[in-house]
């Protein structure tokens, strides 16, 4: 088990196109673990992406997403947020379809929105709030300026839990390299022969 200082500066909603990516997902959960940061997510959230994927994936098995949805229940109890819904109307996004999201971050006091959609979630929107929208890979290295060792400890770790198949550690960095982590890549990859 991983063992570090929580940082209440890295409370995060993960946006759905950041849980979509099966391996990046992994990651930001293992990282949760080792409380590289605090992850949130709303009922809202995590439909859309289980949606999307078993939309885009057809061969992806229903139940294999309810037991992820079972583990991230069991796992990460705190996560979930609720009570947020009342907010909705009063927010303004370019896209109302996203207010949910913004919404999810205030309830639950989180830092940051974790997404690829920069453009959904303008600063100027976000400002009021005290909230900022950051690609992923800016958040975590975020995390690796102030815990570097927990980082390589989070993707020795995730690499590990990969059995299916099992990736040699430059596999393992060329796939979060894909799945939208370059920079973070870029410094794990200084310290391949750790991972």
């Amino acid at each position: 088990m991983l063992h570090a200082k929580p940082s209440a500066k890295q409370t995060v909603v993960l946006d759905a196109c950041v849980l979509y990516p099966i391996h990046l997902r992994g990651f930001l959960l293992t990282l949760a673990e080792g409380k590289g940061i605090v992850p949130f997510w709303s009922e809202k959230i995590r439909d859309e992406w289980i949606r999307s994927l078993l939309k885009n994936r057809p061969d992806i098995l229903p139940d294999s997403l309810e037991r992820t949805r079972r583990y991230m229940n069991i796992h990460y109890p705190t996560a979930l947020v609720r009570g947020y819904e009342p907010l909705i109307p009063t927010l303004w996004l370019p896209d109302p379809d996203d207010r949910h999201v913004l919404a999810a971050a205030i309830h639950a006091k989180a830092k940051f929105i974790a997404t690829f959609n920069l453009g959904d979630f303008p600063e100027p929107a976000l400002q009021p709030y005290g909230i900022e929208a950051v690609l992923p890979d800016e958040m975590v290295l975020r995390v690796i300026r102030e815990m570097p060792k927990l980082v390589l400890q989070v993707a020795k770790n995730h690499r590990q839990e990969l059995t299916r198949p099992s990736l040699s550690a430059n596999e393992y960095l060329t796939m979060l390299e894909k799945q939208g982590l370059p920079k973070t890549v870029a410094f794990l990859r200084e310290h391949e022969n750790a991972i």
